[in-house]
């Protein structure tokens, strides 16, 4: 499946291109990181964001400083700058520990093989993952309403979209009629990427604040909530966008199910479970300011959780390129684990 969308990161003339989402809706520009350091910042204010593109980010930045130094030292403290430019997703130290192994036994051109195999193997799982997903749509007389959180899609991948990728692969099966796009405060990634995307590739959504998705469910206008993930752990617990907990709560009570969409690169048997994910806080300002506008009296303090932990028990499957983990997750998850 060919994706016309513009592509949301690529090796071009040894520099790392990115579609930068920072400026989106309002634009489409790309950002060319020629260094380490300018990755770096691209990955901290987020030019580039979500589990699975970090995860290509990450490798393609091992590639950048190998073309960029003949000392093995330099490359490996690079990688080290990568891996912790944002501690909850684990795709991205993934990515840079691959394309780094790949430097060692090939040096550059190893490293920048990696980082073209993951970017191409993550389009490939999140088709895969869009087609596993068909099984998890609820079957409705013209159509599911879905509803989804932040930005898990395209934009948050090396192509297609895995939260995306599922609702993609269900409207063109007729199975998905309309999409309700949250907000997703305090960055917008709803309101600015979400809705972009959907918009581009035609499926019928609406935007919503963050606060309608209860008086929906209960209104009955929900059948399904499917968002992405930055980290799952050995149990099934789920590191996602700020407010995705409160959304598998309420689905909970409202008997929807509560679905995540994502590539096994996501899932971290290592981590046991959800409390011992480390979660990002990043700028209050991101939360007191919106487009620059400050919206909250001068000196009031903010809290600003990039993620939050949803427990296995209110997720109802996991969807992954190698199948679908459903309750219990704790057993079914490692299951899919590769052989």
């Amino acid at each position: 499946m060919v994706d016309h969308l513009p592509s949301p990161i690529e090796w071009r003339r040894g520099c790392v291109r990115l579609l930068d989402q920072r400026a989106l809706p309002h634009s489409v520009r790309f950002v060319d990181c020629r260094t380490v350091e300018e990755l770096c910042d691209a990955i901290t204010t987020l030019a580039v964001r979500g589990a699975p593109a970090l995860g290509a980010a990450g490798a393609y930045g091992v590639a950048l400083a190998a073309h960029g130094s003949s000392s093995s030292s330099s490359v490996h403290a690079a990688a080290a700058r990568l891996a912790s430019a944002r501690p909850t997703a684990v795709n991205l130290a993934w990515g840079v520990a691959r394309s780094l192994a790949a430097y060692e036994q090939s040096g550059a051109a190893g490293a920048l093989g990696a980082a073209d195999e993951i970017a191409a193997d993550d389009v490939a799982a999140n088709e895969a993952i869009g087609r596993n997903g068909l099984s998890v749509i609820p079957d409705v007389d013209g159509g599911a309403q879905v509803l989804t959180h932040c930005n898990a899609g395209h934009l948050a991948t090396a192509g297609y979209g895995t939260a995306i990728g599922v609702i993609r692969a269900g409207h063109d099966a007729g199975r998905v009629a309309h999409v309700w796009v949250d907000e997703t405060r305090p960055v917008l990634q709803g309101a600015r990427l979400t809705a972009w995307e959907l918009h581009a590739l035609s499926i019928p959504s609406t935007l919503v604040v963050d606060s309608a998705a209860g008086s929906l469910m209960a209104a009955g206008e929900v059948d399904l909530v499917v968002v992405g993930a930055d980290r799952i752990a050995a149990n099934g617990d789920v590191a996602n966008k700020i407010g995705t907990y409160g959304l598998a709560v309420l689905a909970k009570h409202h008997d929807i199910p509560f679905v995540v969409a994502a590539p096994w690169s996501t899932v971290d048997l290592a981590t046991p479970d959800g409390r011992s994910i480390a979660v990002e806080t990043r700028d209050p300002d991101e939360v007191t300011e919106v487009a620059g506008q400050r919206i909250a009296p001068v000196g009031f303090r903010a809290h600003n959780p990039a993620f939050d932990v949803t427990p296995a028990a209110l997720i109802s499957a996991i969807v992954t390129e190698r199948g679908v983990a459903r309750r219990p997750l704790v057993r079914s998850l490692p299951a899919l684990r590769p052989r």
